[in-house]
């Protein structure tokens, strides 16, 4: 009879695997193939990567500010390749992989994506909006654009105004203010974008609505 001691254990392996993962995508900021590696990953996060871009961002950003806006400019046309490449495994071939993304890549469940189906019936162009600026996985819905069969115009337009705001976000903070800025952007990261949005959001009805 288990005393339940595995549950903990299982997820002191999983926190420990995570946590080497990132560290790894760390290491890459100490190479001269930083950038690749930026492209490499954002890329791969848009479909199946579980480490978001934006720690190997910033400690690029960290290391050359001057160049921190290119560093943002690679990471915001990978990502959006990336995600064109998500949705194209949602649209051609997810019955034939889709238990993998599901046992495997984490976020991704059909609990998920029957969430991301109702916000797609009435919210399209803003539920990938969305998820491409906050935190929430922007895999689940360049997946699941796919296989929903979101346009794919409204798709890409919703991916690059939301990619790149939230890549030049980090990387023009740190190009303004330096390496000083880095503590606040670790302790306020998350609020930083959803605050953002907010307001990007607010200008987007101040110009329907007032003006």
């Amino acid at each position: 009879m288990s005393d339940g001691s595995a549950v903990p254990e299982a997820a002191s392996v999983r926190r420990g695997w995570f946590r080497r993962l990132y560290d790894w995508v760390l290491s890459w900021a100490e190479r001269p193939q930083g950038p690749a590696a930026l492209g490499g990953l954002a890329f791969a996060e848009s479909s199946f990567f579980p480490i978001p871009p934006d720690p190997l961002l910033i400690a690029l950003c960290l290391g050359a500010p001057r160049r921190a806006l290119w560093f943002a400019t690679i990471c915001a046309a990978a990502s959006v390749a990336g995600g064109v490449a998500g949705y194209g495994i949602g649209w051609g071939v997810w019955a034939l992989v889709s238990d993998f993304f599901f046992t495997y890549v984490p976020g991704v469940s059909p609990e998920a994506f029957e969430r991301v189906r109702a916000l797609y019936d009435r919210w399209d162009f803003w539920a990938i909006f969305v998820a491409g600026f906050t935190p929430i996985p922007y895999k689940v819905f360049t997946l699941s654009a796919g296989v929903f069969q979101i346009s794919f115009p409204v798709f890409v337009v919703a991916s690059v105004v939301s990619r790149s705001a939230r890549f030049f976000l980090v990387a023009g903070l740190i190009y303004a203010f330096g390496p000083g800025i880095q503590g606040f952007i670790d302790r306020h990261f998350d609020r930083l974008v959803w605050l953002f949005f907010f307001l990007l959001v607010g200008g987007f009805l101040v110009i329907e609505f007032v003006l």
